[in-house]
C-alpha cells in the first residue's frame, strides 16, 4: 500500500527545558523512521517553519497547519514534549477534525539543579485534551512514553492502522452489481446515510451489462488469456471444462475494468441465479481472486459487508484479504466452535493446500450442474483471526468485533470453511442476535482488534465488542 502521511505536532511550552524538547522531538522522529519508515512518511515543522522547530504559539501552529495541508496528511500525532501549548495544539487539531488524531503525554526527565522541574508533560497533556474534549474533536490517548518504549511502538503501529482504516473508508465507492436477491432484506442497506456520514457512494451498474460485455471478448483477448492461465497455475482445475476458466476470465476482465474505471474499492455482486441461468457460471472464485488482489469483492449485493470488509483489509495495511463468511454452524462436539462458510468465494491465498474448482453444492439443483461451475472449495488455514460485520439501523451505524482461532481440523464439507473457537460463543451469538447483526461476517487472519475499534471511534461508528 501506498504510504501514509502523519503529521507530528511537537508541542512546547516557555518557561520549560527547550532543549529537552528538541532532543525528545528527534528521538520521535529517529523512531519512527527506523520502526516504520516502509509504512509511513512522517511529516513535521522544522526550523524554517516554526520557532526551534516546535510548536509554542498560535503563529506555529497556523505554519504548521499550512504544512500538514500542503503535503496531505491522513493523521495527526501530537506529543506533549514539555507541558506543552495548548491552544496551538487545538488549533491544529481544530483543522483536522475528523481525522484520526492521536495524543501522547512523555515521561519526565531528570530535576535540574535546584529543583527545577523540566517538562511537566504530565500536567499540560491534560490542558491539551480538555481543549480537544470541549471542542468534540474525537482522539486517541496513546499514554505517557518515551519514544523507545514498547508501549509507544505498540500504539504508534495501532495507529498507522486506523489511518489507513479512515483513509480507505472515507468516500469509498463501492459497486454495487444487481439488485440484492429478492428474499434476502439481510443484505439492505441506506445509500443516503452513507453519503452523508462518509461521503461514500454506491455506484450502480446493471448484470446484463457485466454479463453482455464478458460475452464480447475473445478467447485470445490478451488479458482473458492472463487470467485463465493465472487460474491455471495456482488452483485445481482438474474437475472443471476448459470454457468454464474462459468465462471466468472474461468476467474477471470486465470487472476489473468496471473497478478501474468507476474508482471502486470493492464490489457487492448478485451471484445468484441469473448469473448461472444467462452466463453459465458462478462467479465465486471470481469474487475470491478480485478480493485477493485488493478489490473487496462480497456475495449477495452486501453492500456494508463490502464495508466491513474494506476496514479489515486497511487494518491489515493490505497484507491480508479478508473472507466473507456465513455463520453457520456450531461445531457438533465443541462448544465455543463455529463453522466460517460460504459456497467457495474464498481468496486462494487463504487455502491450506490449493482450492479445487467445482460446480456449486447449492445452485446445481436449480440450474444443472454445467452452469453452475466457478467455485473453489477446500479449508482454510489456521491461524489467529478477526471477525467483524457493520450495520446500520435508523441511521446509526454499528460494528461488530471479537477474535478467534481457525482450527487445523478436517471435515468433508463443500464450499471454503475453516472451523473457528471463540472465548464464548454463547455470548457471542446471543450479542448477534440482539443487536440486530447478520448472517453475513468477514474474517481477516491476524489480531486487529485494537486499530479497528479506534477507527471506528473516530468515525463516529459504535462498537459492540465480545
Amino acid at each position: 500500500m501506498e504510504k501514509i502521511r502523519l503529521g507530528f505536532v511537537p508541542l512546547h511550552r516557555y518557561p520549560f527545558d527547550e532543549n529537552w524538547a528538541r532532543e525528545l522531538k528527534n528521538r520521535f522522529i529517529n523512531v519512527v523512521e527506523e520502526k516504520f519508515g516502509n509504512s509511513v512518511e512522517l511529516i513535521y515543522p522544522t526550523e524554517k517553519h516554526t520557532k526551534m522547530g516546535l510548536v509554542t504559539d498560535d503563529d506555529d501552529a497556523e505554519a504548521t497547519i499550512k504544512l500538514f495541508k500542503e503535503r496531505g496528511v491522513e493523521g495527526v500525532v501530537m506529543a506533549t514534549l514539555t507541558f506543552g501549548d495548548e491552544l496551538a495544539g487545538a488549533r491544529v487539531a481544530e483543522e483536522f477534525k475528523g481525522y484520526p488524531i492521536l495524543i501522547f503525554a512523555t515521561k519526565e526527565p531528570p530535576t535540574l539543579p535546584g529543583g527545577f522541574r523540566r517538562s511537566d508533560s504530565f500536567c499540560g497533556t491534560l490542558s491539551l485534551t480538555s481543549a480537544l474534549y470541549r471542542r468534540k474533536i474525537p482522539f486517541l490517548f496513546g499514554g505517557i512514553v518515551f519514544p523507545e518504549d514498547s508501549e509507544f511502538i505498540k500504539e504508534f503501529d495501532s495507529f498507522i492502522r486506523v489511518t489507513s482504516i479512515y483513509r480507505s473508508f472515507i468516500g469509498a465507492r463501492v459497486g454495487l452489481i444487481g439488485p440484492r436477491p429478492e428474499r434476502f432484506e439481510t443484505v439492505t442497506f441506506t445509500e443516503a446515510k452513507m453519503a452523508e456520514k462518509f461521503k461514500q457512494r454506491v455506484v450502480h451498474v446493471t448484470l446484463l451489462e457485466v454479463i453482455e460485455e464478458a460475452r464480447k471478448l475473445s478467447d485470445e483477448d490478451p488479458e482473458v488469456v492472463r487470467i485463465a492461465k493465472e487460474i491455471e497455475g495456482s488452483v485445481d482445475v482438474s474437475k472443471v471444462p476448459r470454457d468454464v476458466i474462459l468465462k471466468m476470465a472474461k468476467l474477471e476482465t470486465v470487472l476489473r475494468k468496471i473497478v478501474k474505471e468507476k474508482k471502486l474499492i470493492g464490489l457487492g455482486f448478485r451471484c445468484w441465479t441469473e448469473i448461472q441461468r444467462y452466463y453459465g457460471l458462478s462467479p465465486c472464485h471470481v469474487l475470491g481472486r478480485l478480493t485477493q488482489s485488493g478489490i473487496m469483492s462480497a456475495c449477495e449485493v452486501d453492500i456494508y459487508g463490502v464495508l466491513t470488509m474494506v476496514i479489515q483489509y486497511a487494518a491489515s495495511l493490505g497484507t491480508s484479504p479478508p473472507f466473507f463468511i456465513d455463520w453457520t454452524i456450531r461445531h457438533p462436539t465443541k462448544s465455543n466452535v463455529f463453522l466460517a462458510w460460504h459456497c467457495g468465494n474464498a481468496p486462494p491465498g487463504l487455502f491450506c493446500a490449493p482450492g479445487k474448482l467445482l460446480y456449486h453444492s447449492i445452485m446445481y439443483r436449480d440450474v444443472g450442474v454445467e452452469k453452475s461451475y466457478g467455485t473453489l472449495e477446500g479449508r482454510l488455514k489456521p491461524g489467529v483471526v478477526t471477525i467483524s460485520r457493520l450495520v446500520e439501523y435508523d441511521g446509526e451505524f454499528k460494528l461488530f468485533v471479537t477474535r478467534g482461532k481457525a482450527l487445523e481440523e478436517e471435515t468433508e464439507f463443500r464450499g471454503s470453511w475453516v472451523w473457528v473457537e471463540v472465548p464464548d460463543l454463547d455470548k457471542v451469538y446471543r450479542t448477534l442476535v440482539e443487536e440486530g447483526f447478520v448472517h453475513h461476517a468477514s474474517m481477516v487472519y491476524g489480531d486487529y482488534v485494537d486499530p479497528i475499534t479506534k477507527a471506528a471511534k473516530i468515525l463516529g461508528i459504535k462498537t459492540v465488542i465480545v
